[in-house]
């Protein structure tokens, strides 16, 4: 087996699989165990269909409030089009590449379980949509994350049907131009198929799990970051003390405390006599604080691993049990809450790292006022945390929750959603601006830490320190500080180093 391809199928992926996959940009494929699923699915949803007459939803009624609309035989594949195209409803900004890979990926996982219905022939096209970088335009908006993500898996699954715009090779054009640039003929769905395509939670999961990786990345630089803060402030490290975590012994934050202790192992600053007893919570309480937000970011994982493992369309196929169930594993509450709940934990990073920022930039501890030589005739660091302030700001705006909100549709028949899908676009813009300020704090407390000299930190935040003045240089006086945040961002977008 190629390691450059991600094999789907029952089997559960993991968080390193999703990880691997963004970083290593793999292709996808099913198992034949998961080839074997969905043909017996789709052979056993034919047979019954040709068996009698019984009503199963959204195969041959119609859809939300006209479910009770009973659709003749022949016009089954006409049925799931028009779905496909009437609910094709999305606006706002395009998703970006790297989450609609992700959706395509997770669909076909989901579908993949043989619980679905589908042929075979639409997931293989879905494959070969992923391996040859044939990523449909869906928008931001238009899921209220109950009926599945209806709107931005129809734009989706429109070019199946070879409808809509695709983006490729840098382009973007009609999807019927890239069916006959590949010679792919437009999939002739069959009942069911339009149903199982546009419900499923694929918008909500895709979006977590992208900011979870940029998460699991973002809560290894801003434990890295507040140790170079903690020398640059020339703190006492008393508060790191394993004692004191012991009798508190939350995971995050005796794991955090670990961290800080051993980046900050072997520094000249950090050994030497302090002059204050204590520092501002913001320094101090690091590990409670970052580790809250670790732990919730374990919890919010297990729900999201927990997703994209699962079967989320409506009705679900037993093929083994003779069943076909209407349920509403489509329902975006799970993710809602736990969207909303990491964006707050995450916002928490940003909230302690700007005021360690302005800290540093204050004239305590023997530095100097905004961290520049002649402060007056040059300004220094006095802008940056402006602009770490504006958006801790925008972030607290943001993470007022999704999930409390429900707004009903489909003539009440749909009468609670979760908004999870507006969770889960608001919980990323959070963590893009997480970075940002954590950014910022990285380049003040680097510029801080030369006011240190000759005394060094530890032999780690030295040579992070190092690797990051090869990209800015120390300030000596007043230049377009945007340039070097800039630098700075594109800095951490990087691995942390371990």
């Amino acid at each position: 087996m190629s390691y450059n391809y991600l094999p789907l199928d029952k089997n559960p992926l993991s968080f390193q699989q999703v990880k691997n996959l963004l970083a290593f940009k793999q292709l996808v494929s099913i198992t034949f165990d998961a080839h074997k699923r969905i043909v017996v699915c789709r052979q056993y949803l034919d047979k019954k269909l040709g068996e009698n007459n019984e009503l199963f939803y959204g195969i041959n009624t119609g859809f939300g409030y006209l479910q009770n609309v009973k659709i003749d035989n022949e016009q089954l594949q006409e049925l799931q089009i028009n779905l496909i195209k009437s609910h094709a409803c999305g606006l706002g900004e395009e998703v970006p590449a790297p989450i609609v890979r992700l959706m395509i990926m997770l669909k076909i996982k989901s579908l993949s379980y043989g619980n679905s219905g589908v042929q075979i022939d639409t997931v293989k096209r879905l494959i070969d949509m992923y391996n040859n970088d044939v990523l449909p335009l869906i928008y931001t908006q238009g899921s209220l994350g109950a009926s599945g993500d209806l709107a931005p898996l129809s734009h989706l699954s429109l070019a199946l049907i070879g409808l809509g715009e695709v983006h490729h090779s840098g382009k973007k054009m009609l999807a019927s131009d890239a069916l006959q640039q590949f010679n792919w003929q437009p999939i002739s769905l069959q009942s069911k198929e339009g149903l199982a395509l546009i419900n499923g939670t694929q918008f909500m999961s895709a979006y977590g799990m992208h900011s979870l990786v940029q998460c699991d990345r973002l809560l290894k630089w801003a434990n890295i970051i507040a140790a170079i803060s903690f020398d640059a402030f020339d703190c006492t490290l008393e508060p790191l003390h394993e004692k004191i975590h012991s009798i508190r012994s939350h995971k995050g934050q005796v794991t955090t405390a670990a961290a800080l202790r051993s980046l900050l192992a072997g520094s000249q600053i950090a050994i030497q006599k302090k002059e204050q007893v204590q520092d501002p919570y913001s320094f101090r309480c690091v590990p409670q604080v970052h580790g809250a937000t670790k732990d919730t970011f374990d919890y919010v994982l297990c729900i999201f691993i927990k997703e994209i493992n699962s079967v989320t369309d409506n009705p679900n196929i037993f093929p083994e049990d003779d069943l076909i169930l209407s349920g509403g594993n489509f329902h975006g509450q799970p993710l809602a809450l736990a969207l909303d709940f990491l964006a707050i934990a995450m916002s928490e990073l940003a909230n302690i790292s700007e005021r360690r920022t302005y800290q540093l930039i204050s004239g305590q501890h023997k530095l100097p006022l905004f961290l520049v030589k002649q402060s007056g005739l040059h300004s220094g660091f006095m802008i940056p945390q402006y602009t770490a302030a504006g958006i801790v700001s925008e972030n607290k705006q943001l993470c007022t929750p999704a999930s409390v909100d429900s707004i009903s549709s489909s003539n009440n028949q749909e009468d609670h959603v979760s908004m999870g899908a507006n969770a889960a676009t608001k919980c990323k813009r959070v963590v893009d601006n997480v970075e940002k300020v954590l950014a910022i704090e990285l380049l003040t407390a680097v510029q801080a830490l030369e006011f240190r000299r000759p005394l060094q930190s530890s032999p780690a935040i030295e040579a992070i320190v190092y690797a990051f003045r090869k990209e800015v240089s120390f300030n000596e006086a007043d230049r377009i500080l945007q340039v070097d945040m800039l630098k700075a961002i594109a800095f951490i977008q990087n691995d942390a180093p371990e």
